[in-house]
């Protein structure tokens, strides 16, 4: 009789806790600027120290094949907060802050990721490089954004002064500021700001939930490679023989990784950390000619090989995400949305692209998309007036036009990582069966304007 007591009252002690609902977590989405593949010690780079960012990196989830949207900044920032290819959202090329040169008009009917996650009780904000329009009816606060404070241009001409072609785009809400000092050390401090004031919410909350989203955006280590004198200075120190462009570049991703750890001691002396679901990443691979390295893979930001797409990426939810994992599974920027809306609890009834991959952050079973995977990018200027480069994934096969004036071209990634041998003309049934798929793909986001509708 006692046994059956006991059984009893733990059934329905197990009864009442699962009736209880989880507290949901806070959500903190660190994207940087231009960061290549192998710019993090912990990506394989010997000439830079960048322990926060790498301790990030073993803390939780470690993705070894995750994909920008795109190879430029703009397509990739819609491709994350709308959860679709970035065509499909009126992106696929650079929001620039110059009419003739601009390539990309953010669709009204587009759903964002603070939108899906208000519902369910998170306050969101936005802090850092916003890039992805202009007009009043695309600035932050009217995208469902509940706080901006940050930069609505693309990049700086000035790290200090805070100017695009001489324009003023600081803004705290729809209201200009004038913050002094580097631009990352004015993130830092302004995200750092928001953790306290959330953490204050928290703790006068009486136990109900009060849930955060946080899009922290650096435009850092994007050009103008602009380290604070000091930084620059322990670099060139420390690395005997370095050359100035790189030591530059080193000095500038090490004071990020500074406030990138600055934002994580944060969330750690406010408790926020316990329920904070962390995602790290870059926005497209590294630039070359200013000294970054993608590590071994072929290409740089601005191109549809590998060292353009592929990017440094992690997860960390304390007691949720096994620390030190690593994953191969094949991911993008879009699927960010669809994980970061499961972990909230909150149902996605529109149409997207992204796919959830949060079985594999909590350590379920978590087969791999089966999906081709394209990428797509038109853009302006001299360079390119308006035409278009693409690739797509499909397994381990690859189509890739990488300039509008050169062919398409076919690798096996499975047998040529670094992309050396052109597959195209020696297996022309591949060749074809991925074609086919892309020119239906390309015809899609032929049907979305990119431009507002009276120009």
């Amino acid at each position: 009789m006692k046994s059956l007591f006991f059984l009893q009252v733990l059934a329905f002690l197990l009864l009442a806790c699962s009736a209880v609902p989880a507290s949901k977590p806070n959500i903190l989405v660190i994207i940087v600027d231009d960061l290549g593949y192998g710019d993090l010690s912990s990506f394989g780079a010997e000439d830079l120290k960048t322990p926060h960012i790498d301790k990030l990196m073993a803390s939780g989830m470690r993705f070894d094949s995750f994909y920008a949207n795109c190879p430029v900044c703009s397509p990739t920032r819609a491709a994350l907060l709308c959860g679709r290819y970035q065509e499909l959202v009126g992106v696929p090329g650079v929001v620039r802050t110059r009419a003739p040169d601009n390539w990309g008009y953010l669709a009204q009917d587009a759903i964002l990721l603070p939108q899906v996650l208000k519902p369910q009780g998170y306050h969101t904000a936005i802090i850092g490089k916003w890039h992805l329009g202009l007009e009043e009816e695309n600035q932050p606060t009217r995208r469902g954004f509940d706080f901006f404070h940050g930069f609505l241009g693309d990049m700086m001409d000035d790290y200090y002064h805070h100017r695009r072609h001489g324009n003023h785009y600081m803004r705290r809400n729809e209201d200009p500021v004038h913050p002094k000092g580097h631009a990352t050390d004015i993130f830092t401090r302004w995200a750092v700001d928001y953790l306290a004031e959330r953490a204050e919410v928290t703790a006068k909350s009486a136990g109900k939930d009060a849930p955060f989203f946080l899009y922290l955006s650096y435009n850092a280590p994007h050009t103008p490679i602009q380290p604070p004198a000091d930084w620059l200075a322990k670099v060139k120190q420390r690395e005997t023989g370095i050359r100035e462009q790189r030591a530059k570049l080193v000095a500038l991703i090490e004071h990020m990784d500074e406030g990138i750890g600055k934002v994580l001691q944060a969330l750690e002396k406010t408790g926020l950390s316990k329920n904070t679901l962390v995602f790290f990443v870059s926005d497209n691979g590294g630039q070359a000619n200013v000294g970054a390295s993608n590590g071994t893979l072929r290409g740089e930001k601005q191109e549809m090989y590998e060292g353009g797409l592929r990017v440094p990426a992690c997860a960390v939810w304390p007691g949720k995400i096994k620390a030190g994992g690593r994953s191969q599974l094949v991911a993008a920027t879009m699927d960010i949305f669809p994980t970061m809306a499961a972990a909230a609890g909150a149902t996605i009834e529109h149409a997207i692209d992204g796919r959830s991959f949060l079985p594999l952050l909590l350590g379920k079973e978590q087969p791999a998309f089966d999906r081709d995977l394209f990428f797509t990018r038109r853009e302006g200027n001299e360079r390119y007036m308006g035409e278009c480069i693409w690739a797509m994934r499909r397994g381990n096969w690859k189509l890739v036009k990488n300039t509008p004036m050169t062919r398409w071209e076919l690798f096996d990634l499975a047998k040529d990582p670094g992309e050396t041998t052109d597959l195209s003309k020696g297996n022309r049934r591949k060749f074809r069966e991925l074609a086919g798929a892309m020119r239906v793909h390309i015809q899609r986001g032929g049907a979305v304007p990119w431009q507002k509708s009276e120009r």
